[in-house]
């Protein structure tokens, strides 16, 4: 697959700080996969995300959305649509009073014919699950749902990438699982290039590819299982390991030769039953 997201050399540093934020960032994303990027708060992950649909623009250094350059201006219409932002806080998303008049909202705004709304809201609604509330009011819906309602809105626009900045941060364990589910199901039946930014480890597990970032410079890149193995420099970076990699750490730790990839519950018992035999 090609790349779809580009980043070649990039740095970048606020106008009030005096340290930068992205430290010489190469960083390709293949199209269709879903990429995780983990770290703690201050890491250079958010940051990272607002490059991805020019927001934000390199200091020095470039991003290349579909091979469209961020700081050509003239590029900026094709490079929201390519990519569709999602934040932390659903209500800074809502616009609406009914939860299709919300969704329907970008389109419009792209002079998408009133037909093919129709088609694209109620498409948009059924993939996050959402077209049975799709005439209730969204301050009525609970805060897994307005993030589900917001991602649609954002799928309404049909882009080819979709970037979700920390957007279980405010949500109980539920919401998280239900964003979390829905976005995971759009890249492997949509195809949809997925970028989730997150300090939740437990986030990645299920992604294509997890890149850990600190300091403004990426510190680990590969697989989940692959990342999540590497237990001390997770720990080194204040960040924890799935409770299957940590307890295969520490038997390994007592004398075991347990395979430190089985992130699975199934592989670790599977890994655990074959050490005991």
């Amino acid at each position: 697959m090609s790349s779809i997201i580009s980043f070649e050399g990039v740095h970048f540093t606020y106008p009030e700080d005096e340290l930068e934020s992205l430290c010489g960032i190469d960083l390709e994303i293949e199209e269709g996969s879903f990429v995780a990027v983990l770290g703690h708060n201050g890491s250079g992950k958010s940051t990272l995300a607002k490059h991805m649909n020019a927001i934000l623009v390199p200091s020095s250094g470039r991003v290349l959305i579909n091979g469209l350059n961020t700081a050509d201006e003239s590029q900026l219409i094709g490079i929201r649509r390519c990519v569709g932002m999602v934040f932390q806080n659903p209500d800074n998303q809502i616009v609406a009073n009914v939860v299709e008049d919300d969704v329907a909202f970008a389109p419009e705004n792209l002079g998408v014919p009133t037909e093919e709304i129709r088609r694209r809201v109620d498409q948009a609604l059924r993939q996050v699950g959402m077209y049975e509330y799709r005439l209730h009011a969204p301050h009525l819906l609970s805060g897994g749902q307005k993030q589900r309602v917001a991602i649609a809105g954002v799928i309404a626009m049909e882009p080819r990438i979709i970037v979700l900045d920390e957007p279980t941060a405010m949500l109980d364990p539920q919401g998280r699982q239900e964003v979390i589910s829905t976005v995971s199901r759009l890249c492997r039946e949509n195809g949809m290039t997925v970028v989730l930014i997150t300090h939740h480890m437990d986030e990645c597990v299920g992604a294509d590819r997890l890149v850990v970032m600190s300091n403004g410079r990426i510190v680990a890149d590969g697989s989940p299982a692959k990342v999540f193995s590497q237990v001390e420099l997770m720990h080194s970076e204040g960040l924890d390991v799935p409770e299957t990699t940590r307890l295969i750490y520490e038997l390994n730790q007592e004398g075991f030769r347990l395979p430190m990839d089985a992130l699975a519950l199934d592989a670790c018992a599977d890994a655990l039953a074959d050490a005991l035999k």
